[in-house]
């Protein structure tokens, strides 16, 4: 079943297009990381999703319903959105993080609220005894995974995530990681993740979105990307020798048919030796 698709959407900001003639369909369930130099429209996809941006052209769709044509602010509030500076509210105890989205909806018996606190914060990874700190006593780890809590706390069906751990040590970021997926697995939510890590990118996606100037340069399991990158751009984004791929592709096109002659410096084929065919069975 389809969760989120975004059909041929245009965003522009000024005189610069960010998202150009844009589609994407995402399905229930799957976790999908984002990765592309800054500006290229990560965030402006991502906020297109939840309403905060509004395409000039195009649709938006959320469990196959346009999204121009329902309440903006239900929308919002069923979809978690979890971010790089974690956006808890300071003067707030994690509780009342938590439980921020279910009271401003109506959701107001202490008893089910507290709950659902508890229930929430054991599921991201943390003891009860956390929820009547403020954030300013947590650590940035810690942050993070109340903010997690707080997004699944509207039992939200899609989340959103722009960068969440980006600003985490590598240990802690590889915990956070692991827990992400355990949490994926667990409640089979839809997950949209942008990262400038691309390890992380082919560690959590089920699929992975490559964006270069407002377009998909590839979209493909974290496996097909590496063995086969769309273009160059792709394949030193995933740390691997351009040229290297270019000459073992040469070399898989040309093996049982001919022989070449190329520049190993610019990848220029000179020459084009047709193999005899007496001996084609031989080589």
């Amino acid at each position: 079943m389809e969760m989120i698709r975004l059909e041929h959407v245009t965003k522009s900001f000024g005189e610069h297009t960010i998202l150009d003639d844009f589609s994407i369909s995402i399905p229930e369930g799957e976790f999908l990381t984002v990765i592309g130099r800054s500006g290229c429209g990560k965030t402006t996809m991502l906020k297109m999703i939840n309403g905060l941006n509004c395409p000039e052209k195009g649709k938006v769709y959320i469990g196959g319903k346009d999204i121009g044509e329902e309440n903006i602010i239900e929308l919002r509030r069923k979809i978690g959105y979890v971010i790089q500076n974690k956006g808890l509210f300071p003067h707030m105890t994690v509780e009342k993080n938590i439980t921020y989205v279910p009271v401003i909806s109506g959701k107001k018996d202490k008893k089910t609220n507290h709950e659902l606190a508890c229930r929430l914060i054991e599921t991201v990874g943390l003891d009860q005894s956390m929820l009547s700190r403020y954030p300013s006593e947590l650590s940035g780890g810690q942050q993070q995974r109340v903010g997690i809590a707080r997004a699944l706390a509207a039992n939200a069906k899609i989340m959103l995530m722009d960068e969440p751990f980006g600003a985490l040590d590598e240990i802690t970021k590889q915990a956070m990681q692991d827990e992400i997926l355990k949490l994926h697995r667990k409640l089979g939510i839809t997950i949209v993740f942008i990262t400038h890590d691309i390890r992380e990118a082919m560690k959590l996606g089920d699929r992975v979105l490559v964006m270069e100037q407002g377009k998909i340069v590839q979209l493909d399991t974290p496996e097909k990307i590496k063995k086969e990158p769309a273009n160059e751009f792709v394949y030193q984004l995933v740390g691997q020798n351009w040229s290297y791929y270019i000459l073992n592709k040469l070399y898989d096109h040309f093996r049982n048919n001919n022989f070449l002659l190329f520049d190993y410096n610019t990848l220029e084929i000179l020459t084009v030796y047709k193999r005899p065919h007496k001996y084609h069975h031989d080589l």
